[in-house]
Formats: C-alpha cells, structure tokens, sequence
C-alpha cells in the first residue's frame, strides 16, 4: 500500500519539475520576444500562445493523439527514431503538462519584462554591457519576482493537470498514473481512503507551493 500511494506522488512531482524546467526556458523566450518585439500578426500568436489556458484539457488531448499519434508525420519520425510511439509513456504526460501550463510562464514572464525599465537596460549597454550580459545580470534579477511567481503557477497546474494526461499519456500505474488519475481510479473503484490520502497530499504540496509566491518578498515602487 506505501509503494502504491507514493508512486503516483514521485511521478506528479518528477513531471510537474522536468515540465516546469522546460516551460520557465519557453516562457522566458517567448515572453522577452513578445515583451520587446512589435510585429505583424503579434496578436495572433499571443492568442496562440494563450489557447491552452482556455481549452478544455480533454480538446488539448485529442490534439495531442491527433499531432503525435502513429499516423501522423511526427508520430511516425518518434517511432521510426525511438521504436515505439509517445503515446502511453511518461513523456507524454510531461508533454501534456508543458502545453497546459505553458501560458501561465508565459504571461508572468512577458508581464515581468515589461515592467522593466528601457532606461535602466540602456545604461548597462552604454557602459559596456553586451545584449546576453545585460538580459541575465539586469533584466532577469529586475523580472525576477514575476519569473518566480509563474514559475510556480505553472509548476501547480502541471502537477494537477487531468484530463490532456489521462487521453495522451493514459493511466498506468508506476508508468503514467499521476495523483490526479490515481485519485479518479481510487474513487471510480470505491477506494476512499487512498483517494482521501492522495487528495490530502496535492493539497498540502499545491498549497506550500502558492504560499510560496505569497512569501516572496515585493519589489518596492518607483
């Protein structure tokens, strides 16, 4: 019972990180382009970017099985170069978490740089500082708060994403089997007292996790 109840813990938690490692690199990409660039079709890209976050997870889903299923081009080159598809495996649950949490990074690290100062960025430049220099040692620490906070949003959602997962990487234990699908088969099968425990622990871990964002500590205002 100890191996069945931490298995889904371990592979909520090693998802949620590998796809939150993966998303804060998208997000701060997309987010310093969007944040810095004005271009033709800028809106509609931003909507793009966006859509996951209104979607219900079972039409990212099946977007999901349609782009990366077997008798798709991409499905077929995964195959050909892995010898198996991605569906049903552990990175299809990470893929299903990154495109459901991805607009969260996203808007908070697009929302942090544009809070940054142009003048500030500027001077550095004037002294010396080159573009890479600048965005790591002036822009990233000014974005620093914003970058957290969606970092940690986006981190939650992966660990409580559902229905994308359960159609994409499926249900199976110590494999796919998330808290969120370990506690839909605990109470489809009558199980309360292993539902119970699993919900107790999402809550807890999602809950440290938004405390978190609370603690830290604001920027002052100019």
């Amino acid at each position: 019972m100890v191996q069945s109840f931490w298995s889904p813990i371990y592979l909520s938690i090693t998802i949620a990180v590998t796809a939150g490692i993966i998303v804060a690199i998208l997000g701060i990409l997309c987010g310093r382009l969007m944040a810095r660039k004005s271009f033709t079709g800028k809106t509609m890209i931003e909507t793009f970017l966006m859509l996951p976050l209104v979607l219900p997870p079972t039409v990212v889903g099946f977007l999901l099985i349609v782009i990366f299923g077997i008798n798709s081009p991409v499905g077929q080159i995964i195959s050909q170069l892995f010898g198996h598809s991605l569906i049903f495996t552990w990175w299809a649950a990470v893929i299903a978490a990154v495109v459901v949490s991805f607009p969260l990074m996203y808007q908070s690290a697009k929302t942090g740089f544009e809070s940054v100062d142009y003048e500030i960025e500027d001077a550095a430049k004037i002294d010396g500082a080159g573009k890479v220099q600048v965005f790591l040692k002036v822009t990233i620490p000014l974005a620093l708060q914003a970058l957290i906070t969606g970092g940690v949003l986006s981190f939650t959602r992966a660990l409580g994403e559902f229905g994308a997962t359960l159609m994409f990487a499926g249900n199976i234990p110590g494999k796919t089997q998330t808290v969120p699908t370990a506690i839909y088969l605990a109470m489809d099968s009558g199980n309360m007292e292993m539902a119970w425990m699993w919900v107790a622990s999402i809550i807890v871990l999602s809950y440290i996790m938004l405390f978190t964002i609370y603690r830290l500590p604001k920027r002052p205002r100019a």
